[in-house]
């Protein structure tokens, strides 16, 4: 059995661990803080939180730099590990995919359970990372080959660039709707834009049709040419009839887009290891969307718009659209090994 840790900030890695476990012809089990997602082919381990009651400096999170989050003296912490060590010792798991933890890929090999880790865009030569890279059998890169990142050269032997996966690789791509739309699209990370500043672009557009699909209030949207649909679990109908989508620099974002085939605006939001900055400048690189460093000014968005859609939505550089089926095809060559 293939086991999958699954972090739960965003829902980025819940949808790729979903992806790529329904390739794998076999049942999986999956840990994670989240709920099991519908569709989870085996079992589903909820863990406990580990991230109340947290005072970074007293706790010693990281021992010393030498891991990520590892607070001193923490219940949740102790049986979240606990009950991970029960699952890697009791179970028949031939190899563990870490989306991402280096404490658990860690503790898994110090099972002498072989450990797969996906890897993230970003600046990841600090200690903690170097340690899940150095054990991990097999890196899971989900993107394009090129441009590699600057990594050792150790990483990159045993690197599996994948390209962006998605949960809507396989969907039909849909017919944008007649007449010039916009969908702002952003995910439980979140997206550094408040109400007012979408509504000074959607009446800086007052041509274009905005659609909003994300956290926050219907009401504080409120605007001739401006909806919100709220939180959408699913949101590939409105994705694939969208003229341009406006998004960050996340990697599931990115995948859906390119699985819909949409012309888009990209705007990298602040997060760890400066991993959207990262997938920003690489989607510069390949001339993939357009991409801008902050929420632009209104009077800035009826020539970005234009410029994306005449860019187009031609992602294919980004994704093959069978990354799920690739990373699959990695893993189970892994877990054969004796």
């Amino acid at each position: 059995m293939i086991a999958f840790y699954v972090h739960h900030h965003g829902s980025g890695h819940l949808h790729r661990a979903l992806a790529i476990a329904g390739e794998l012809g076999e049942k999986s089990v999956g840990m994670s803080t989240l709920p099991a997602p519908p569709g989870w082919p085996g079992r589903w381990l909820v863990l406990p939180d580990d991230a109340g009651d947290v005072d970074q400096r007293r706790d010693d999170v990281t021992a010393g730099s030498t891991l990520h989050w590892v607070p001193r003296h923490h219940d949740g912490l102790r049986e979240r590990m606990a009950r991970i060590s029960s699952e890697l010792r009791d179970r028949e798991i031939r190899l563990l995919v870490s989306d991402v933890s280096v404490e658990v890929s860690l503790l898994a090999r110090l099972h002498g359970v072989p450990v797969a880790v996906v890897a993230q865009p970003g600046e990841r030569t600090d200690r903690a990372h170097r340690t899940a890279y150095d054990l991990a059998e097999v890196i899971i890169a989900p993107w394009p080959r090129r441009p590699a990142p600057d990594w050792p050269e150790a990483w990159l032997a045993k690197t599996v660039h994948v390209g962006a996966l998605s949960r809507f690789d396989r969907r039909p791509r849909k017919q944008a709707v007649d007449g010039p739309t916009v969908l702002v699209l952003w995910g439980a990370g979140g997206l550094a834009v408040s109400p007012a500043q979408l509504r000074a672009a959607a009446a800086a557009t007052p041509d274009w049709q905005w659609s909003v699909a994300g956290p926050g209030e219907p009401t504080e949207l409120q605007a001739p040419n401006l909806r919100h649909h709220g939180w959408m679990a699913d949101p590939w109908p409105v994705l694939g009839e969208a003229g341009v989508v406006i998004t960050h620099a996340g990697q599931n974002a990115l995948a859906e887009i390119a699985a819909a085939g949409r012309p888009a605006v990209v705007i990298p939001q602040p997060r760890p290891f400066h991993e959207q900055r990262a997938t920003a400048a690489a989607l510069i690189r390949a001339r993939l969307g357009v991409v801008v460093p902050s929420w632009p000014e209104p009077h800035r968005w009826p020539s970005l718009l234009t410029r994306a859609r005449t860019r187009g939505g031609d992602w294919t550089p980004w994704s093959s659209g069978d990354g799920a089926i690739q990373a699959a095809v990695a893993l189970r060559e892994v877990a054969g090994k004796r």
